[in-house]
């Protein structure tokens, strides 16, 4: 089962999943002030399409924000569509 990992860099941060050592799939967002998140792009290597990697990823923010009790502006098309589609996640936006 893929994990999916988090990385923080000063006002940055990237949820990613290595397999094999490689990272396969990311997602980054930037700190906006200390109580929100913008997630700005998620990218999905190649010949992993409909793993379901983005859609961990965006859970993955959604257990993050709720343990830090904060919020998230889903800016990426991507993490916005998996907002419109899971009612469960909305409560941090």
């Amino acid at each position: 089962m893929e994990q999916v990992q988090l990385k923080i860099n000063d006002n940055k941060g990237t949820f990613y999943i290595e397999i094999a050592g490689k990272q396969e799939a990311m997602m980054t967002f930037v700190f906006a002030g200390d109580e929100k998140i913008i997630i700005d792009h998620t990218e999905v290597n190649e010949g992993n399409n409909g793993k379901g990697f983005g859609k961990k990823m965006v859970t993955a923010a959604v257990e993050y924000a709720h343990e830090k009790g904060i919020t998230i502006l889903p800016l990426c098309p991507f993490a916005k569509s998996v907002f419109d589609k899971v009612p469960e996640f909305r409560d941090v936006l």
